[in-house]
């Protein structure tokens, strides 16, 4: 596998550390020195880094490079150092004279500027700082040496816009240098060849390897003692706190993973009040938390110091955490890829074990877990698709190009169709963007600063310095609230929050904030200026984007699951026991048991593969409380089984509708059957939605059984409906201000004068109103409603859901009161609204009442 000569330094080194190359390694290096590209998938910490530059590498020994060779493209700016420090180690033990550096938005502007003009061999960076080098001058002849690109954790990047502003770079850089290989390196994917295609470009064949190790995933849960017959969304959550320290080892490195950040905010505070021996020793890792702290935990969790880390997605990936011992996932991942990517953070070496506890924030989080167990077993994977069509990365692509040496429009045309995401954009399409860059389009044509570009001898390029220096600022595709700058008074800097968090304070506020209790000193320019306080307080910033969906992979496994435990209570009213299995991994247990065991695989139930009798585990008869009462009152659904609800409460008319697909297409369904309800007897409807079902709440009396039909699964007039049934407008503009920034349609200010959102709301609303009303085709105006209908929404999801849901029998029962699964979305709709009662307060009250009956 390795008889290429050029690959000899490498096996060396890996002789002098003990290792064999693996084959997968093995395999690429041979594939990259063929001049292939292709894609790597393996489980993390197997050391797919290596097998991704480790050939570039030894081309390089074998002809000492010149200028820069390899470009490493990694989408954390967290990931460049460590990625930084696994390549340099090899080249500095065995002395191979070839120079690494990183380049992203924590490196100086000097370092820049320097290696602007003296590029190194190896360039580790991120999307972003790769736009930014194309839009400088003399692009040509500083990629003129480049001979391969790596895309790491590409199935991070691949389905956002990142992803599609690493295939246009991609694309120019093939124009530059055709023979660029280009590899794609990721762990966690379902659709291999689609991923691969998009790294590679569409004129090349990638090659795919694959390794044959093997990472077991042990998932264990910590279960409550006991589960409310009526359970709802974070009903557990922080009471299980003393469990969960109970279960775990402070001498044990432990990652904590949270779904957001205020969730790991308040998990971080009950884990001090738990342990105050220990506080040095448990820390807190967000994205908004300052670089530079974040860099220290994870510097401390590598030395040891540092023994449990409470974090969210920011260390998901990549960062290389080898004493890391164990994972606990709080509240469902809700999704197979982000539970594996997760797991794997533990035993982050070639076929080790990676063990998960998973602990519940609501009691029917419990089904999902079987339902985790049961895809993982399967090797099911979610697929991951590139962007459609982005119109605003497209436009600011473009002039990316313009501000350094301009482009050839047609030349331009025909790389973009060999991109995936733009293999289909049209004459009409492209001239329309040259128009808009150029002239401002229809609407714009009188605003200078809206004709970005001007033609030069056949080359479109910047037309003025100082709308170059505005576009390098804005160069990205990551969009968001304002952030503000959270600053001590002697002007240590902590982190980041959202303007619309902080507008909510005022002088003298206390709140939490990367573990520590904060009083509000001032706000000037885009700064909170603070002082650490005694001062009690529970105030936790919120941050947006917080809510995750159910995966549709993880959906088909949840509605099995829903239908594999209606047939162990039918079993188990014919006499049939409910008895726990002995003890196994894969099975819930103490906290006592937990915190000692070693991981063993078995199956979720014992018998179930061939065995006369199923016997359900410790999971299922922690809710069989909730399971039986669902029964009772109502019934659990088979796979080809819809359960539809309704019931009469003094609000009004309840529907709960339980198609179990996730909450993003319920949201949509929801909607869309009020208003065919609407459409037959006009009324006034609330829609709640969790990732079970959906609630539709009408006036006392409504009739909906009498008005159902088999018409409220059509898929005729789907997306007239959607359009009709939401203020689509109003989604549509809060989307647009996201591609208006992309595009380079507003400009967010100079670093020290930044514009607030609300500045920038206006800016974008006033473009919004401006097309809508006199050029209602606008590209990025239909961009914006295509995404609020195929991100916001999942329509492609929704119109399959209704083909699935048409296909199942409807059960239709009439409930004295809420059922369990109906109960979490009652909980839903009273959360949103405003009262001089606590949520508990309510919900207590409610089944007091319901109790009496």
């Amino acid at each position: 596998m390795t008889s290429d000569p050029r690959l000899i330094p490498i096996t060396q080194y890996f002789a002098t550390r003990g290792w064999q190359p693996l084959t997968f390694q093995a395999e690429t290096w041979a594939a990259y020195l063929d001049g292939r590209s292709g894609l790597v998938q393996v489980p993390t910490g197997s050391g797919k880094t290596y097998a991704a530059v480790m050939g570039a590498i030894a081309e390089m020994i074998a002809t000492p490079p010149e200028g820069l060779q390899l470009l490493y493209i990694t989408p954390l700016r967290a990931l460049s150092r460590d990625i930084e420090q696994a390549i340099k180690a090899p080249i500095e033990a065995m002395g191979w004279g070839i120079t690494v550096e990183s380049r992203t938005g924590d490196t100086s502007s000097a370092r820049k500027t320097k290696q602007l003009k003296n590029m190194p061999n190896i360039l580790i960076t991120t999307p972003e700082s790769l736009a930014v080098m194309l839009s400088y001058k003399d692009g040509a002849k500083r990629f003129s040496n480049l001979q391969a690109v790596v895309l790491d954790e590409w199935h991070e990047l691949m389905s956002s816009k990142r992803g599609t502003q690493a295939e246009l770079c991609l694309g120019h850089l093939r124009s530059l240098q055709p023979t660029l290989r280009t590899w794609a390196i990721s762990a966690t994917l379902g659709n291999l060849e689609e991923a691969a295609q998009t790294a590679v470009g569409l004129s090349a064949e990638p090659v795919i390897i694959r390794s044959n190790l093997k990472r077991d995933t042990v998932i264990k849960s910590i279960r409550p003692e006991s589960v409310d017959t009526f359970p709802w969304a974070g009903h557990l959550g922080l009471r299980m706190f003393e469990t969960l320290v109970e279960a775990l080892d402070i001498e044990k490195s432990t990652l904590i993973f949270t779904n957001t950040r205020n969730q790991a905010e308040r998990w971080y505070q009950a884990l001090n009040f738990a342990l105050p021996e220990a506080t040095d020793r448990i820390a807190l890792h967000h994205g908004s938390i300052d670089v530079k702290e974040r860099e220290a935990i994870e510097a401390g969790v590598k030395s040891g110091d540092i023994k449990w880390v409470v974090c969210t997605s920011s260390l998901d990936l990549g960062v290389d955490f080898q004493p890391v011992e164990r994972v606990v996932q709080i509240g469902s991942a809700k999704n197979l890829a982000r539970l594996l990517q997760r797991a794997g953070r533990s035993a982050h070496v070639p076929e080790g074990t990676s063990e998960v506890f998973f602990l519940p924030t609501n009691a029917l989080e419990l089904l999902e877990i079987s339902a985790f167990r049961r895809g993982l077993e399967l090797g099911d994977m979610e697929t991951r698709r590139p962007q459609y069509k982005p119109y605003d990365v497209l436009v600011q692509h473009l002039v990316t190009l313009a501000c350094g040496d301009g482009f050839e429009p047609q030349k331009t045309l025909e790389n973009l169709r060999q991109t995936v995401a733009y293999t289909d954009l049209t004459n009409e399409e492209y001239q329309w963007i040259l128009d808009f860059i150029e002239n401002g389009g229809q609407c714009l044509g009188a605003y200078p600063r809206y004709k970005k570009v001007v033609r030069e001898d056949g080359l479109f390029k910047i037309s003025d310095a100082k709308l170059a220096r505005i576009h390098r600022m804005g160069i990205g595709t990551i969009t968001s609230n304002t952030p503000v700058k959270i600053v001590y008074t002697n002007r240590k800097e902590i982190g980041t929050v959202e303007e619309s968090f902080v507008s909510r304070l005022k002088q003298g506020d206390v709140f939490f904030f990367a573990g520590r209790q904060l009083e509000y000193f001032q706000m000037k320019d885009m700064v909170l200026y603070v002082k650490g306080t005694r001062k009690k307080s529970t105030v936790t910033p919120t941050w947006g984007g917080g809510q995750l969906a159910i995966s549709d992979t993880l959906s088909h496994h949840l509605r099995r699951e829903v239908e594999r435990v209606r047939a162990l209570l039918s079993a188990s009213a014919n006499a049939v026991s409910l008895r726990p299995v002995a003890a196994s991994a894969s099975e819930t247990r103490s906290p006592q048991s937990l915190a000692a065991e070693t991981p063993s695989a078995t199956p979720l139930f014992e018998g179930s593969r061939g065995g006369s009798q199923a016997i359900a585990n410790d999971e299922i008869l922690t809710i069989k409380p909730i399971l039986e009462a669902q029964q009772r009152l109502s019934t659990l659904p088979s796979a080809d089984e819809l359960l539809v609800e309704s019931c009469k409460t003094r609000e009004g008319q309840h529907l709960y509708v339980f198609p179990f697909e996730g909450r993003f297409v319920h949201e949509g369904l929801g909607f869309l059957w009020g208003y065919r309800f609407a459409k037959q007897k006009t009324a006034t409807f609330t829609i709640s939605v969790n990732d079970y079902g959906f609630e539709i709440l009408g006036p006392k009396g409504y009739p909906y059984q009498d008005l159902f039909s088999s018409d409220f699964f059509s898929l005729e007039n789907l997306e007239d409906d959607i359009r009709a049934s939401l203020n689509i407008s109003e989604l549509t503009q809060r989307k647009f201000r996201g591609v208006a920034q992309v595009a380079g349609l507003v400009f967010k200010g100079y670093p020290g004068s930044r514009k607030t959102s609300s500045q920038l709301q206006v800016s974008t609303s006033l473009l919004y109103e401006v097309f809508t009303k006199y050029e209602p085709d606008n590209l990025l105006l239909k961009q914006a409603e295509r995404e609020v209908l195929q991100d916001q929404l999942e329509t492609h999801r929704l119109a399959k859901t209704l083909s699935r849901l048409d296909q199942r029998s409807v059960v239709w029962k009439n409930t004295q009161r809420p059922s369990p699964l109906a109960f979490p979305l009652l909980v839903e709709r009273l959360n949103s609204r405003m009262s001089n009662e606590t949520l508990l307060e309510r919900i207590q009250r409610m089944k007091e009442q319901w109790d009496r009956k």
